[in-house]
């Protein structure tokens, strides 16, 4: 998917920055010390956005879904040099139109500090949040033997 200079948005998971992504999300509030394997695992299982900028990739985003009736948008991220010039939406509207995204029933997200982009894009707080549940384990990666570099 082209967009407008200097930024591009690809599916193309032969392009990602397997390196980018784990030296980002293992440091990320929500991922720290993620294991290099977990993450080469939800690439492999993941609808895959990244975000590039001179052949460079700048960003990156995934979409857990079964393509019929609800996704799950996970581990959005833009490097610091490149936040502020839109990339982030960038990515959302490249998730959000999709051709294998649309008609979905329930679009689902996660975040601590970035609610005003996602309303942006019709994102809300959940309705009847007693109607859900979750199996949350924070501590999952603590002490896994993430590489040290």
């Amino acid at each position: 998917m082209q967009t407008s200079n200097p930024y591009e948005i690809s599916t193309d998971k032969s392009r990602l920055n397997v390196d980018l992504i784990f030296d980002f999300l293992r440091s990320s509030y929500w991922a720290r010390n993620i294991p290099r394997n977990v993450v080469e695992k939800f690439i492999q299982h993941s609808l895959c956005f990244g975000a590039f900028s001179d052949g460079q990739q700048i960003g990156f985003g995934r979409v857990v879904t079964d393509f019929t009736t609800f996704a799950y948008i996970a581990d959005v991220f833009v490097v610091s040099e490149h936040r502020g010039r839109g990339v982030s939406k960038m990515l959302l509207r490249a998730m959000l139109e999709h051709p294998d995204l649309q008609g979905l029933r329930r679009i689902l997200l996660a975040t601590q500090d970035a609610h005003g982009l996602y309303a942006q894009f019709g994102f809300q707080p959940l309705a009847n949040a007693e109607h859900y549940m979750t199996i949350h384990n924070p501590d999952v990666y603590r002490n896994t033997g993430a590489p040290k570099e």
